[in-house]
């Protein structure tokens, strides 16, 4: 295995921040509970206070009291799901799999949405399916993490509020790496995570925009305004703010540079192989995301050739276990199976370099020839 090793895998977890580190450090150094009275626990709540401002300027027109400290974005979105504030689920056909999960609602109050050819949501079947819903509960993710595809969530916001509905967003990819206003979005919920910014993993938290009589998932105590019970990991959290403050004021750069290298690196994928289908490439994508296939190229086998030669990508989609799974998001696309299985997703992070770019070109232009000599020769002996 290469000794050196180069990340294009952002959208998975992006690496610790030097911010998120320092301030996570200075937590862990000092002593006190956040619930505690006394001087060193009073420290301890600033941090988390901190933190949530940190986070509420992150999406622009979020309050500081309607943040919420969770483990992550998995558990924002459970507990943002809940029957008690709508009477139905409506959910993209591309969402992440725990908001297909549907949350606390039974599988029939939950409706799928359908997507058009490049996983854009279907605003006239998104209409008509909440005229049968006296309260919708509607979900749809910012920005894809596959695809990196940005739903039109305004136009979204104006459909589910004429509905009288609601509406969350999942947030997650998007947050720092485009400008996010949850007001301007009109989201009503919206669930980020820490560790896809630049902060540590096992943070996150769901945005509120007003009061909406939500139930805890963990009861037991009156943290987090009695919305999530028990000690705040205030080290995690502290980081989450640190991450969150350096991604908002290094937002405009950094995009700036990973939409260069990005188009940079699909000019070099296509010139290497011109078969090569980007998805999604024309339509607003975020800057630092391309999702890629070569006919007759398999992921799971592509993937295994650049770790062994020092690049860390990933499939369309991983599984818990690791594996790579079958995309749902290509499916809703219309992808055929045969192609789909062989997404590669790169992404890029505010510290990725053009060297980086190139030299993933170079082992680009090496790798994929011989996997497609591979395939090709597996073909004819069978």
């Amino acid at each position: 295995m290469a000794s050196e090793r180069t990340y294009f895998d952002w959208n998975a977890t992006a690496p610790l921040r030097p911010e998120a580190r320092a301030a996570m450090l200075a937590a862990l150094d000092a002593s006190g509970n956040a619930s505690s009275v006394h001087g060193e626990g009073r420290t301890a709540r600033q941090r988390v206070e901190a933190a949530r401002r940190r986070v509420a300027a992150l999406v622009g027109g979020a309050k500081v009291n309607q943040v919420t400290f969770v483990s992550g974005a998995t558990e924002a979105n459970a507990l943002a799901l809940q029957p008690g504030i709508a009477d139905r689920l409506f959910v993209s056909a591309v969402e992440h799999p725990s908001v297909l999960a549907g949350g606390r609602f039974a599988q029939e109050q939950v409706e799928i949405l359908p997507v058009d050819g490049n996983g854009i949501v279907d605003l006239d079947a998104l209409a008509g399916a909440l005229v049968m819903a006296e309260r919708p509960l509607v979900s749809v993710m910012l920005a894809n993490n596959e695809t990196g595809v940005i739903q039109p969530i305004a136009e979204i916001g104006a459909i589910v509020h004429a509905a009288n509905g609601l509406l969350h967003v999942d947030a997650v990819q998007a947050a720092g790496r485009i400008p996010v206003d949850m007001r301007a979005l009109g989201a009503d919920l919206m669930s980020l995570s820490s560790h896809k910014i630049g902060g540590p993993q096992g943070a996150g938290a769901l945005i509120v925009d007003s009061d909406q009589n939500l139930k805890p998932l963990i009861r037991g105590g009156g943290q987090e305004r009695g919305l999530r019970a028990g000690t705040e990991n205030v080290a995690a959290i502290a980081g989450f703010g640190a991450a969150a403050e350096a991604a908002l004021a290094g937002l405009d750069a950094e995009a700036g540079r990973m939409a260069a290298l990005r188009e940079r690196l699909e000019g070099g994928l296509r010139a290497a192989t011109p078969d090569a289908i980007i998805f999604a490439h024309g339509v607003g994508r975020l800057p630092n995301t391309t999702l890629v296939a070569v006919p007759g190229v398999k992921a799971e086998t592509a993937l295994i050739a650049f770790d062994l030669n020092g690049f860390a990508l990933s499939s369309g989609a991983a599984c818990s276990s690791g594996k790579v799974a079958a995309s749902h998001v290509l499916a809703a696309m219309g992808v055929e199976p045969a192609l789909a299985r062989g997404a590669i997703r790169i992404s890029l992070g505010p510290t990725t370099t053009e060297t980086e770019v190139e030299s993933l070109l170079i082992a680009w232009k090496r790798l994929v020839p011989s996997l497609l000599k591979g395939q090709s020769d597996q073909h004819l002996a069978a």
